[in-house]
């Protein structure tokens, strides 16, 4: 564990856009390096690449437990960006800057500086070096955290593990993998209650025999969606939810007041773009790829009354590979999401629903 750390980051492509690379070292507050790795990109821009070697960086120090980040770049135009001098205009970068923004606000204190190549010459090395082999590379890396170690997101002032209320329509597996988590450590929370908005769906079997607790509710069995929220509302406060879970949920309904900003949900893309009704699963992701996109990711984000209108909690970015289809492209994303999710629960340090 280390309360500092320090990181040199640096990216960049041959082409641009061509490819691409990120390279970050991290260092502990001696200065003796903990991390050097360079991550291969695929086809991307000068900036886009910069902008993931922050993320990585950002991640990595997370990793560490680390409570402070002290950050240096070359690029000037991203030190300024992320500063808030310079606004961010290219809707490619909007998304990675509001996530560098995001995972940097998680650390008690942090501060990014700029510097000249000559003083990031190991970052930069990296990136040629994931360029030359054409796939991440490690020069150092220290040993993986155990499972039983909190992240440094974990709400240690809950005495109680969160109560998760889990929606789902399909396979269940963004709960299976919270499950995981949950499991393993990382996350101090239960699942009392799974709802399927369908009975024929393989989640709930896939639920079920991992141990918990499905209670099919169908829209179709309700006159209005009056009565099929009011439903779902009885079934979670019955089980004392103190915060619903969408996991590839389908089914638009009315979230009373007592579950407002209580509701997340998680996007296969990047909102606001690619959202709405009927845009889900491999709808999203044909989408994406038809639109050219070079990024693609998830967003956790607050439900309302509107598909996919809620405040964004997290996100996180993936490239978008030329030979990618909806499949490749979706399994890609879900990697995201598997760590998107159980990041955005943590900075949920809610009280009991019933006190509200």
């Amino acid at each position: 564990m280390f309360d500092k750390v320090i990181a040199y980051t640096d990216g960049g492509s041959r082409g641009n856009p061509g490819p691409a690379a990120c390279g970050i070292v991290l260092l502990d507050s001696q200065q003796q390096c903990i991390l050097a790795r360079g991550f291969f990109l695929g086809n991307n821009t000068n900036n886009v690449a910069e902008y993931t070697g922050v993320i990585k960086a950002c991640e990595a120090a997370r990793q560490h437990h680390a409570q402070t980040l002290e950050l240096f770049s070359d690029s000037e135009l991203l030190v300024k960006q992320l500063n808030g001098q310079y606004r961010v205009r290219s809707p490619l970068l909007k998304p990675l800057h509001e996530q560098s923004l995001t995972l940097l606000n998680g650390f008690r204190q942090w501060k990014i500086t700029h510097v000249f190549r000559e003083s990031n010459t190991h970052a930069d090395r990296l990136v040629n070096k994931a360029l030359d082999a054409g796939k991440d590379v490690v020069e150092k890396e220290s040993p993986p955290l155990k499972a039983s170690e909190p992240t440094a997101q974990l709400p240690d002032s809950r005495t109680k593990p969160l109560r998760l209320g889990g929606l789902i329509s399909g396979s269940g597996r963004t709960i299976l993998n919270l499950l995981d988590c949950i499991r393993q450590g990382q996350l101090h929370a239960q699942i009392p209650i799974v709802i399927s908005s369908r009975a024929e769906v393989t989640g709930v079997q896939r639920l079920q025999n991992a141990g918990l607790t499905v209670q099919v509710i169908r829209k179709k069995d309700h006159p209005d969606v009056e009565t099929f929220s009011a439903a779902l509302e009885s079934t979670l406060v019955e089980a004392n939810v103190d915060l619903v879970i969408q996991g590839g949920w389908l089914c638009l309904w009315k979230i009373p007041q007592r579950f407002h900003h209580r509701v997340m949900n998680i996007h296969p893309a990047l909102l606001p773009g690619f959202g709405g009704r009927g845009m889900w699963g491999e709808h999203v992701h044909r989408a994406v790829l038809e639109a050219g996109c070079k990024v693609s990711g998830c967003t956790v984000h607050f439900c309302t009354n509107e598909y996919d209108a809620g405040p964004i909690i997290v996100q996180r970015c993936c490239p978008v590979q030329d030979d990618d289809d909806a499949d490749t492209l979706a399994a890609r994303v879900f990697k995201e999401e598997c760590i998107a999710y159980p990041e955005a629960i943590t900075r949920m340090p809610l009280p009991p629903i019933w006190s509200c």
